[in-house]
């Protein structure tokens, strides 16, 4: 051990260690300003933001004096929750896996090969219905080093037929059976999640069997959790459902004639990776744990290193303000490699209008570049370990998924948890919960609830292929929103012109800003245009401006509490006798004793008003 001379900089040693309480009292004294006369743990729990999952993030994080930390074990051991792997990602980093979706296999080809040559190490091709056909895999990786470039397939109810076009493509090409790397996509039970189709799962188990028997780089199954994701799920619901279909899988394999060490080395898991870094950081290390539980109760503990493959989130992504989902996309990147995944696939940003074009596809390639070689994330193995806010929700997270999978079980497994509407249902409750939020604008969509841009130029793609249908929904962040803006173009499109709603600023600029900002930005995420009157600082010149607006028969009075008291119930009125139906006020029910007809304020639910508001401007459903 290094000693580290005298320097006579002993910092902070002459003052005594803060506890917990005194900090605690610090709190209450901030909250009693602020009129909430609360002590101790309730003064912290006012500081605290609940999350789905029964989980809450504390304002602060100190590991108990007793020394009560979960024991995280070491990268590659068990229980694997540092890392799969005892080196991590430090040696070539993660591996940068690109989707490609499309159904001509030349241009498939094309796009795979610029990708290859530009720093993506593996792909992810969509085979089948909705993909290229089977037929066409030899024509898309024409030219493709398939002992260099691992192959992922994603082919729904085609996967065997895709799976032995893929491994005749390797005999063909000669290369060597240990150097083949490629994850065959076997996913019956996703596939039934995603249409309601039920597969037999003979074919993926003989799949199996055979890459076990002579390819040790083949994955032949999927435990793809993105269904889940995609239908609203949480994130225990997404590791819950990912552990019931692994051992699913697993049963299955061992009753088809593999080892328990063997069955577990043929699945792969996949799991969404979204802008909230430190969920989705324990979310991955959480999986990894859970994973290594039942590896262990399976009798083979040391072999249950989860292999994972993250994709950023395609609920999160958003089709108005698309750019910023480069930002959603960068973060969820880091927050799946600092989680220790083995495979990250970054989907470009404009993913949700269309075919991505080469240059969304380049972005999200360099996006881990940047991480990987700039950023230098891959060169500490489980950056994110010993951070106790870290670790803690990672076990909270871990034991709340555990329970789902234990109710999942208890029905009977994931199969029948499918059939019996089990899963459905409890993932609609929980997007149901999720969507109140996001109504209410609790959970922000920057460029559609929050700060949206109404004069933005759409981003055209061609359309991508159909997805698949049947099963569990498909639900996005921005739904809501986007209806609401499609009304809006459609009106815009008929008539020239946008909704428009007038905003009656009172007094000066430090009375009105704060107000006005939120209400132009509430009305916009509707398509509605918000008219600003410079100033109004009486009845007639708000009337005034408000004629000559051109609004539709709304206005909305912005300023402070006080100035509510002097002029709102006068200026109301003015607009009202210029034409103006309906005045809101921005502000608190109560705020002014003034004669308006509705209010707007923080944690109302903008989409019900807006809603309302467009049907009263006479905009089309």
């Amino acid at each position: 051990m290094t000693v580290l001379p005298d320097d006579g900089l002993s910092l902070a040693a002459e003052f005594p260690d803060a506890t917990h309480e005194q900090w605690q009292r610090l709190v209450e004294g901030v909250l009693r300003k602020s009129g909430k006369e609360v002590s101790g743990e309730a003064a912290e729990d006012a500081l605290s933001t609940r999350l789905e999952d029964g989980l809450t993030t504390r304002p602060l994080y100190t590991a108990p004096s007793d020394g009560t930390v979960p024991d995280t074990g070491f990268p590659g051991f068990a229980p694997f929750v540092r890392g799969g792997r005892p080196e991590g990602t430090t040696a070539n980093g993660w591996d940068v896996r690109q989707r490609l979706a499309g159904t001509d296999p030349q241009r498939l080809n094309e796009a795979a090969l610029a990708d290859l040559e530009n720093g993506v190490t593996s792909l992810w091709l969509t085979v089948g219905s909705g993909g290229i056909p089977v037929d066409g895999l030899a024509r898309a990786l024409d030219g493709v080093y398939l002992d260099l470039a691992p192959i992922a397939l994603d082919a729904g109810a085609e996967y065997a037929a895709a799976a032995r076009a893929l491994l005749d493509l390797y005999a063909e090409r000669s290369v060597a059976p240990e150097a083949v790397r490629a994850s065959l996509g076997a996913d019956p039970l996703g596939h039934e999640a995603r249409t309601g189709e039920a597969l037999d799962q003979a074919a993926a188990v003989e799949l199996a069997r055979e890459a076990a028997a002579g390819l040790p780089g083949v994955r032949a199954l999927t435990a793809d959790a993105l269904p889940y994701h995609e239908a609203g799920g949480s994130a225990a619901e997404e590791l819950g459902l990912s552990l019931a279909t692994g051992v699913a899988y697993l049963r299955a394999l061992s009753a088809g004639g593999l080892g328990v060490e063997a069955a577990l080395g043929q699945i792969e898991f996949r799991y969404a990776a979204t802008a909230d870094q430190f969920l989705t950081i324990a979310k991955f290390r959480a999986a990894r744990r859970l994973w290594a539980r039942i590896a262990e109760a399976s009798g083979a503990p040391e072999a249950g290193a989860q292999r994972q493959h993250a994709v950023t989130s395609p609920v999160m992504m958003t089709r108005r303000d698309p750019w910023v989902n480069m930002l959603r996309t960068t973060v969820a990147c880091m927050a799946a490699g600092v989680g220790g995944a083995d495979s990250v696939t970054v989907l470009p940003f404009d993913n949700e209008l269309g075919l991505p074009d080469a240059f969304a596809r380049r972005i999200a390639r360099n996006t881990s570049t940047i991480l990987l070689e700039e950023s230098h994330l891959a060169r500490v193995i489980d950056p994110a370990g010993g951070s106790y806010y870290v670790e803690r929700l990672t076990d909270e997270l871990a034991h709340a998924a555990w329970e789902f999978f234990r109710t999942v079980e208890k029905a009977g497994g994931m199969a029948d948890a499918l059939r019996s509407g089990l899963v459905a249902e409890r993932l609609a409750a929980t997007w149901a919960e999720r969507s109140k939020k996001l109504a209410k604008r609790r959970e922000p969509i920057t460029g559609v609830s929050e700060f949206p841009l109404l004069s933005e130029k759409p981003v055209v793609r061609e359309p991508a292929p159909a997805a698949p249908t049947g099963g569990l929904p498909r639900v996005r962040r921005d739904e809501a929103y986007e209806a609401l803006r499609a009304r809006s173009d459609a009106h815009l499109a008929a008539t020239g012109a946008r909704p428009r709603i007038f905003l009656a600023a009172l007094g000066p600029a430090a009375a009105h800003t704060a107000r006005a900002t939120f209400a132009s930005n509430l009305f916009q995420a509707g398509g509605v245009t918000p008219v600003h009157d410079p100033v109004s600082v009486d009845p007639e010149t708000a009337a005034a401006a408000y004629a000559a607006s051109g609004a539709d028969g709304m206005a909305v009075l912005c300023s402070s509490d006080a100035l509510y008291e002097e002029q709102a119930a006068a200026v109301a009125a003015a607009l009202r006798a210029a034409g103006a139906t309906t005045v809101f006020l921005a502000g608190r029910p109560g705020t002014a004793e003034a004669s308006v007809d509705e209010y707007v304020f923080a944690g109302c639910d903008a989409v019900a008003v807006l809603s309302s508001v467009l049907d009263r401007m006479g905009v089309p459903a």
